[in-house]
């Protein structure tokens, strides 16, 4: 993993005076507890730190970008821009993914678990690049990957959850009010994975699963979003 720290300073655009603080935003939890001999911090604490400056830096943008929105508005972009699914893509589109250190069970995870993990690990490198290189620097990072979303996001309501998106899409373009129901349970009682459908009248658009049903109406919704190519 060393020789690879360059290229993850390669992706990100910033090259670290203190590699161990690098390697410390990398770093998750599990990792940490599952090699006791590895003398650091999980990134935890880094990402406390991230997340504080992102939202400053994001906030100080938006108000400047949108000078006749309201305040309730402005929250509801900033919302879009520093959620789970929007650091998670673009922690994806740096590859970090394939940079982090986790135990052997939380490197086999996928789907919403790891956009977790993802989102985390890339407030925790905003919270290194500005204990590293100060403000100016974390915000020519935050500048360059995640700001650039902001148009999409503002023009797509991002900001909203899937369901909500799908609801309002089809209730303007359809006049139909999305239902959903649970088409299958599986699994022990302490983890179960729902399936449900997401239904336009008697119409099936889309299903999506999840550990509950909430996450799993989220998966159908946005599956349905793409399915109707709204």
């Amino acid at each position: 993993m060393e020789e690879n720290l360059s290229k993850i300073e390669e992706n990100i655009g910033i090259i670290f005076n203190n590699k161990e603080l690098l390697k410390v935003a990398l770093t998750h939890r599990s990792f940490i507890n599952e090699n006791r001999d590895v003398n650091r911090p999980h990134n935890e604490r880094l990402e406390f730190l991230g997340d504080a400056v992102l939202e400053l830096i994001t906030t100080r943008f938006l108000f400047d970008k949108y000078p006749d929105v309201t305040e309730g508005d402005l929250t509801s972009y900033r919302t879009g821009l520093v959620n789970t699914y929007t650091l998670a893509r673009v922690a994806q589109d740096l590859n970090v993914n394939n940079f982090l250190y986790l135990s052997k069970g939380e490197s086999k995870d996928t789907g919403r678990a790891r956009q977790f993990i993802l989102a985390n690990a890339l407030e925790a490198v905003i919270g290194a690049i500005y204990l590293d290189q100060g403000y100016d620097k974390a915000e020519e990072f935050i500048s360059n990957k995640i700001l650039p979303l902001t148009d999409e996001i503002v023009e797509n309501k991002l900001w909203q959850d899937a369901k909500s998106r799908f609801q309002e899409m089809a209730q303007e373009k359809e006049s139909v009010t999305p239902s959903y129901e649970i088409l299958n349970t599986e699994g022990p009682d302490h983890q179960k994975v729902f399936t449900v459908g997401v239904f336009l009248g008697d119409e099936k658009i889309a299903e999506g699963a999840g550990e509950s049903k909430q996450e799993a109406e989220q998966m159908a919704a946005e599956k349905a979003i793409k399915a109707k190519g709204w």
